[in-house]
């Protein structure tokens, strides 16, 4: 990638284009965020910075954390992203990116963490059929069906569809476009939905596809 930045999930809205058609947008709280650590071939087998996002008090922080902040002569943070860029040498520990890193008519690649269902049935989790209730159903209405065979091999195969956990996972949505940048309070406004609650964190990406 080239360019990346933390950013916080505000809400969503629209705007209007420049031939009065509505566009939806999610508006996002992208940075300041503040060069933590800069990782490099020679040592570390690779090229990436890692920024931070948000300010935390010390006293939430474990010793060891706080000890990465002051090896850096950073204000402590309260989100670490790490960004693999093909090009670091303009970054140095202590520089802050700001939403002025995008402008309007980019594409992003957006990943966030997608709100969380809680536990979910087969048909909800997995959007199956149902069977009719009718003569000889029984209650099993909402049921994930035959779970196999029966002496052989005498178990469920691994990767059956089957209720349990749903969302709070890790969602990329690729080729989103930046409609408007917000420069002066580190706001940007990316067209469609992104995966999260609000006050969210997400990272922000340009978007290898494009």
């Amino acid at each position: 990638m080239q360019k990346g930045i933390i950013a916080k999930k505000v809400g969503m809205t629209q705007l209007f284009d420049e031939n009065g058609k509505v566009v939806p947008v999610t508006i996002v709280e992208a940075g300041p965020c503040t060069v933590v650590q800069k990782k490099t071939v020679e040592s570390d087998g690779y090229q990436a910075v890692q920024l931070g996002f948000g300010e935390v008090t010390s006293k939430h922080l474990t010793k060891a954390v706080a000890g990465h902040f002051a090896k850096a002569d950073v204000a402590p943070k309260k989100t670490l992203r790490e960004f693999r860029l093909e090009d670091i040498s303009a970054l140095n520990i202590g520089d802050v990116l700001k939403a002025d890193v995008f402008t309007a008519g980019d594409a992003v690649d957006v990943c966030g963490i997608s709100k969380g269902k809680g536990y979910a049935g087969y048909i909800k989790r997995w959007n199956g059929h149902r069977l009719r209730e009718s003569h000889g159903t029984g209650p099993v209405a909402r049921h994930a069906g035959s779970m196999g065979a029966i002496s052989d091999p005498s178990r469920v195969f691994k990767g059956k569809k089957l209720p349990g956990h749903m969302g709070a996972e890790k969602v990329t949505v690729q080729n989103l476009k930046v409609v408007k940048v917000d420069a002066e309070n580190n706001l940007i406004a990316i067209k469609g939905a992104i995966p999260g609650p609000k006050g969210g964190v997400i990272t922000i990406a340009n978007s290898v596809k494009a």
